[in-house]
C-alpha cells in the first residue's frame, strides 16, 4: 500500500508540473480571458487516459495504473480548475462564454477519450 501511495504522489507531482507549464504557455500565447490552458489540459489528459487505459489493459500492466492514471494523469487534468473557471466566467456575467466552455470541455474531452481508446486499440491490439 505504501508503494502505491508513493507512485500516486510522484505521478501527481509530474502531472501537476505539466499542467502548470501548459497554463503558463497559454498565458504567454495571449489566451487570457478564456481558460484555454485548462481546456487544453483536459482534452490532452482525456486522450492520454484512453490510450493509457487500453495499453495497460492489453499488456496486463495494471501495476502501473496508480502511477500513470491516478498520479500523472490525475495530477495533470484539471476538472476542479474547470469548475472554478466556469464559475468565474459566470460571475463576470459572461454566461455564453461559460456555457460554451462547459460544452466544449465536455464534448472535446469525451471525444478525446474515445479517440484515445481507439488509438490505443490500434497501437496495442
Amino acid at each position: 500500500m505504501t508503494w502505491t501511495l508513493l507512485q500516486v504522489a510522484l505521478g501527481g507531482a509530474i502531472g501537476a508540473v505539466g499542467r502548470y507549464l501548459i497554463g503558463l504557455a497559454a498565458l504567454r500565447l495571449g489566451a487570457g480571458g478564456f481558460p484555454y490552458g485548462t481546456l487544453t489540459v483536459n482534452v490532452i489528459g482525456s486522450l492520454a487516459m484512453g490510450v493509457v487505459f487500453v495499453a495497460l489493459t492489453a499488456r496486463g500492466a495494471d501495476r502501473l495504473a496508480p502511477f500513470l492514471m491516478a498520479g500523472v494523469l490525475g495530477g495533470f487534468t484539471t476538472f476542479s480548475a474547470f469548475s472554478l473557471d466556469t464559475l468565474a466566467l459566470w460571475q463576470e456575467g459572461r454566461l455564453i462564454a461559460a456555457m460554451a466552455y462547459v460544452a466544449a470541455s465536455v464534448a472535446l474531452s469525451l471525444g478525446a477519450v474515445a479517440a484515445g481508446v481507439a488509438l490505443g486499440r490500434g497501437m496495442f491490439p
